[in-house]
C-alpha cells in the first residue's frame, strides 16, 4: 500500500475491523516511514453479468439504472423507496446465486415484472408499457385483462366516497 502523504511503500496495520453486514474491512494504517495514519477499505469485487440487450449489446449489469426503472414505474405510487431497493437487491442476489456471465435483458425485465406484479399492479403496467414495448391500446388493454384475470382473489375495491358538496355563500 502506498503511503498517500510521501508515497513510501511500506506501512503496518494498527487496526481492522469488519464492516456493516460483513460487506467490507476497514484497515487503520501508518507508514513506516512519516508514521502518518490513514484508512484503507477492502471490498469484494462483485462479479454481475453482462446485460444482453435487444439489439445484442452487452453492458455491465447497473444497480443504479435497473433501481431508476423501478422508481420510475413507481412514482406517485404509495410503494416506499426501502419496497424498491428490496426488490433491486432481491435480483441482484438472484443474480449472484446464477453466476453467469450474461442474462438477457428480456430475462431480467422478466424478474422485475413479477416483483412489481405482487407490489403494485399500476407500477406493473407501467413497467410493462415499456418493458414489451407496447404499440398501441390494445396490447395494453390485454395486459390490464390478464392482470385482472390473475387477481380472481382479491376484493373489489370499495366505492370512491362522493367529494363534499361545495358550500354557497
Amino acid at each position: 500500500m502506498k503511503c498517500p502523504f510521501c508515497g513510501h511503500t511500506e506501512d503496518r496495520v494498527v487496526d481492522s475491523r469488519v464492516g456493516r453486514d460483513g460487506e467490507f474491512i476497514r484497515r487503520r494504517r501508518e507508514c513506516l516511514k512519516c508514521h502518518r495514519r490513514y484508512t484503507t477499505y477492502e471490498y469484494i469485487e462483485d462479479v454481475l453479468p453482462h446485460v444482453v440487450k435487444r439489439d445484442n449489446r452487452r453492458e455491465p449489469f447497473d444497480r443504479q439504472k435497473l433501481r431508476g426503472s423501478i422508481l420510475k414505474s413507481c412514482e406517485k405510487r404509495s410503494v416506499g423507496v426501502q419496497a424498491v431497493d428490496d426488490v433491486v437487491a432481491d435480483i441482484e442476489a438472484r443474480l449472484h446465486e446464477r453466476a453467469e456471465k450474461e442474462i438477457s435483458s428480456l430475462e431480467l425485465g422478466d424478474m422485475v415484472m413479477e416483483h412489481l406484479q405482487k407490489l403494485d399492479q399500476v407500477a406493473y403496467v407501467r413497467f410493462a408499457s415499456v418493458y414489451r414495448q407496447f404499440k398501441d391500446i390494445n396490447q395494453f388493454m390485454d395486459e390490464v385483462k390478464g392482470l385482472l384475470k390473475d387477481d380472481k382473489t382479491k376484493a373489489p375495491l370499495p366505492p370512491r366516497p362522493k367529494p363534499a358538496a361545495l358550500s354557497k355563500k
